[in-house]
């Protein structure tokens, strides 16, 4: 895994004051252009959930479905969609969540699981955690189990993993 996460490293590229001053944004669209690193980083998330008996995979809006539903077609699960309000076409169940200034939901379709079914979350970036910690509300809200809650990339120094259930949190590369 150390190799794994020095050749994440080696190719994020960092955009500075991106979306607003004073961030620096963790860009992976060049994660996703080496076919290598986007598959060994789908196969290694797939080799971690493979024995543990994961029925589905949760994907966030919206890089958490390209690689959800690549680890998903790796397992042969399906796939469900965590979304922004009125993208999903069915009916839904949402959460709201507190950003630093307002709030923000999130929403899933009501029959993404079936009961008791075993789930990873998957996103791309793990920042200030609050999305993910509404999806993790959403997936027990509808009777599912979760496996774990999986990030290609945590940003360490925001804390979102103190959002999260401590035992169910994982990063391959942490900043």
């Amino acid at each position: 895994m150390d190799r794994l996460d020095a050749r994440i490293r080696e190719i994020v590229r960092d955009i500075p004051d991106f979306p607003k001053e004073g961030v620096v944004f963790k860009d992976i669209t060049t994660v996703l252009r080496d076919g290598e690193l986007f598959s060994d980083i789908v196969v290694h998330f797939a080799d971690r959930y493979r024995e543990r008996d994961v029925e589905r995979i949760v994907g966030i809006e919206s890089r958490g479905f390209i690689f959800g539903a690549a680890v998903a077609h790796e397992l042969g699960v399906g796939l469900s969609l965590v979304r922004k309000p009125g993208k999903l076409p069915f009916d839904t169940e949402g959460v709201d969540y507190a950003l630093e200034y307002g709030t923000d939901r999130v929403e899933i379709h009501t029959d993404a699981f079936d009961d008791c079914e075993r789930v990873v979350i998957l996103d791309d970036l793990l920042a200030t955690g609050g999305t993910c910690a509404a999806a993790v509300q959403l997936v027990e809200k509808l009777g599912a189990e979760l496996v774990e809650a999986a990030f290609a990339i945590e940003l360490g120094f925001l804390s979102g993993r103190e959002k999260l259930p401590q035992d169910k949190v994982y990063s391959i590369t942490c900043y």
